[in-house]
């Protein structure tokens, strides 16, 4: 997930700003400029209530500074390149801790090849939009698809060409899904574009480094500002400690269906979802977020589960617990415990990805919230990890990380 303002060299950003070539020729200064406002908005948060949260604003900082000189500098409209901007150190839209995303900028009346080798995943999505998030909502979805449609070759080898477009076509997006962490492996992709391949880079210039900081700077403002308004338009909107019905996502891929939502939680409180697991969809998960609508240490924490890593009862149910003190049972820790570390609110959100068929209400999450003390007898199988079964699975997901992630 990439939140992006206008980042095409040789077009005009979409923010006002002064030459960025002017002042003896300071290259920096907007983007330095751009690192103190955004300093700015983020110790200005309205939803800062602790040293934590604070503390938190400034790491999701440096991650947002981190990407937006990727995206700046890593990009060349002539050789586009996947890019990986949003890992577990660059934060950011709710990001998805089962996901590895990549990004390409796109040009109109241009015809570009994907090339790569299909890996085990869950899923393995495409697509295309015209434009990035930006504060003002998700932009046009042009193409959007799954691996399905792909001609795989009997090694998992693939080519897949795309456009040429004439309909505003700015950015690609591959997002590549884990359901079972410890299983499933990656593939490979690249990205070509067919007219410009095998020329040399266009030399640096003045002018051209000059706007590449000019827009670093705008790319972190403006993502920071985007993912602060984002929740407001869906999570947010809901009453709290409630989750919606299955449902398209906002700017999102066709075969997705989320269920989105936002938790307020005392200390001696937890939230019990019940979700039915679903057999139809090669992907289904859920996480919590902070309220830098950032996921949560998923390395670390148990934060996020998908389906392959939850328990499900006999009947067919996910039961998760939400809270910041361990729901304890006969026989240790809740299973399905979902870690607040130390964020009384925060986002909740449900995905089923790679479907085959559409959801209905049934499908959706229901939502309780109780006393901590509660939670035992609201739970009809009382499946427990002791502390060295938790660690077991902690040591497993910091694993899976390493091998998989990018950053």
């Amino acid at each position: 997930m990439v939140s992006t303002g206008s980042t095409t060299e040789g077009s005009a950003p979409t923010t006002d700003g002064g030459d960025p070539t002017s002042e003896g020729g300071d290259l920096t200064r907007p983007f330095r400029d751009a690192v103190e406002e955004a300093e700015r908005l983020v110790a200005d948060a309205d939803f800062i209530r602790t040293e934590q949260d604070l503390l938190e604003g400034y790491d999701y900082l440096a991650g947002r500074i981190r990407a937006s000189l990727q995206l700046a500098f890593d990009h060349d409209l002539d050789r586009p390149v996947l890019i990986n901007s949003t890992h577990q150190f660059a934060r950011q839209g709710l990001d998805n801790p089962d996901a590895i995303y990549f990004h390409a900028y796109l040009r109109d009346g241009v015809e570009y090849v994907l090339r790569g080798r299909r890996g085990s995943t869950a899923d393995l999505s495409f697509q295309v939009m015209g434009g990035g998030y930006d504060a003002s909502g998700a932009p046009p979805s042009l193409a959007a698809f799954d691996d399905r449609e792909l001609d795989l070759a009997e090694d998992g080898t693939f080519e897949l060409r795309l456009g040429p477009y004439d309909g505003g076509a700015k950015t690609l997006i591959v997002r590549e899904v884990f359901n079972d962490w410890d299983t499933e492996e990656r593939g490979t992709l690249w990205i070509e574009r067919t007219d410009s391949v095998g020329r040399p880079a266009r030399p640096l210039t003045h002018e051209r480094l000059a706007q590449r900081y000019d827009i670093a700077g705008r790319l972190l403002t403006g993502s920071i500002r985007t993912w602060f308004a984002f929740p407001h338009f869906f999570q947010y909107r809901e009453p709290v400690n409630t989750l919606t019905a299955p449902a398209a996502t906002p700017g999102g891929l066709a075969s997705q269906r989320s269920s989105i939502g936002h938790y307020a939680l005392a200390d001696d409180e937890a939230m019990v979802v019940t979700v039915p697991e679903c057999t139809d969809c090669a992907y289904q998960a859920i996480q919590i977020g902070s309220d830098w609508y950032a996921s949560t240490d998923y390395e670390t924490h148990q934060t996020s589960l998908t389906k392959a890593q939850a328990v499900t009862d006999p009947d067919g149910l996910m039961r998760f617990v939400v809270s910041e003190r361990a729901p304890r049972v006969e026989g240790g820790v809740v299973a399905n415990w979902l870690e607040t570390t130390g964020h009384r609110t925060g986002p909740v959100m449900l995905r089923w990805q790679r479907l085959e068929r559409d959801l209905g209400a049934a499908d959706g999450p229901t939502v309780e919230v109780m006393k901590l003390a509660a939670v035992p007898a609201a739970l009809p199988f009382h499946t427990a990890v002791g502390p060295e079964e938790h660690a077991a699975r902690i040591a497993a997901r910091q694993r899976a990380v390493a091998r998989r992630m990018l950053s």
